[in-house]
């Protein structure tokens, strides 16, 4: 067997191992049995919170474990085949066989992924906050664009995005926007793109054609249920109310229906304006500083090896995380792993899988 072919099982072979660490293979083969006879149970549905988090853990086991299971036994039989063909001198079996490792090692490197995700919160939904730098309509229109991008990555996954706030700027662009992202693991891929974004490109709403440099802030934290406890004191709390802008018909923009608070001892602001009625603007709004905090109280316990934002930074030099360059040359570069795309439209299209993986890979490594 030439060198090549038996680093490509050794490759499948380590990312079977630390997915079966990951998932503590037999304690999760035990953990599934217990869960399937918790649902057998005719009362089970009695409960439909609890029924719906069970069914969501029996089915991430489920899954982690067919993973497992699919990529051994792929790997036997490819390896089975390969040592047929040698045997037998017949080198269309070895080129098929070779194809299969292949397809194998790239199937491995993907699922490997999911052993990075194993954050306490890495599960959940997440919201995720855009903020445009100083620099007026330039900057408010590379948040838009940044919103753009997140969207079209969302979707290419399958997630749903709901529009929470939304400050449209003067001319162009936006001043700000929450977008709340729910989809597997929604947390766990984005929670590595907190921090400043930098553009750089040609100006189209500068009449001479000049080289701008532009700024934005992106804040990724948790949405959390109801059983996390978060200890909120009326004490602590601003909270105002104010008219909703942009769309959302003729009532909305006529009422003080959006909903703003401050946490005093943190200074965490949360906003919402995305429904006619305060009460649920107000709810809304609740639920994101419950799940700031809980962020908060999260980067707190990893601060040793925190390679994400601990607390926002002022968008402007010297904070970026990546950079954006449509002029004069194009190219995306991450500044904490040093991945770079020459193809910077596709970047802005949603192609940042290779971004998010070498984060979080990196991220992983510091905390070890």
């Amino acid at each position: 067997m030439q060198a090549e072919t038996a680093a490509k099982i050794d490759i499948i072979k380590t990312a079977i191992d630390l997915l079966r660490k990951h998932i503590d293979y037999e304690d999760a083969k035990l953990r599934l049995l217990s869960l399937e006879s918790v649902i057998s149970d005719t009362n089970f549905w009695n409960d439909q919170y609890q029924a719906q988090e069970t069914m969501r853990e029996k089915n991430r086991i489920d899954r982690l474990l067919l993973v497992i299971d699919t990529l051994q036994s792929e790997m036997d039989d490819t390896i089975e085949l390969l040592e047929l063909g040698i045997a037998e001198h017949d080198s269309e079996i070895v080129c098929d066989a070779e194809a299969s490792l292949e397809n194998l090692v790239c199937e491995a490197e993907k699922r490997q992924l999911e052993s990075l995700l194993s954050g306490e919160a890495d599960e959940n939904y997440c919201f995720i906050e855009i903020h445009a730098g100083a620099g007026g309509t330039e900057a408010q229109d590379w948040a838009l664009m940044l919103m753009r991008m997140y969207s079209r990555w969302s979707e290419s996954r399958g997630f749903k995005i709901q529009i929470i706030e939304e400050s449209v700027g003067e001319e162009a662009g936006i001043k700000s926007v929450t977008m709340r992202i729910e989809g597997e693991n929604a947390y766990g891929w984005m929670k590595t793109e907190s921090g400043v974004h930098r553009l750089v490109r040609i100006s189209p709403y500068d009449s001479s054609s000049r080289r701008h440099t532009s700024f934005a802030s992106v804040w990724v934290y948790p949405v959390v249920d109801d059983n996390i406890e978060i200890e909120i004191e009326d004490k602590d709390l601003r909270i105002d109310t104010y008219r909703a802008s942009g769309a959302g018909g003729q009532h909305i923009n006529k009422t003080d229906s959006a909903i703003r608070i401050t946490h005093l001892p943190t200074n965490i602001v949360v906003q919402c304006q995305n429904d006619r009625s305060q009460h649920r603007n107000r709810a809304t709004a609740f639920s994101m500083l419950k799940a700031r905090l809980y962020e908060l109280e999260l980067q707190r316990r990893e601060d040793a090896a925190n390679d994400a934002a601990s607390g926002k930074t002022d968008i402007g030099w010297g904070n970026q995380i990546r950079s954006y360059v449509l002029h004069p040359y194009q190219m995306v570069k991450d500044l904490r792993t040093n991945v770079e795309k020459g193809n910077a439209q596709s970047v802005l299209d949603g192609d940042l899988d290779d971004f998010i993986e070498a984060s979080l890979a990196a991220r992983v490594g510091n905390q070890r």
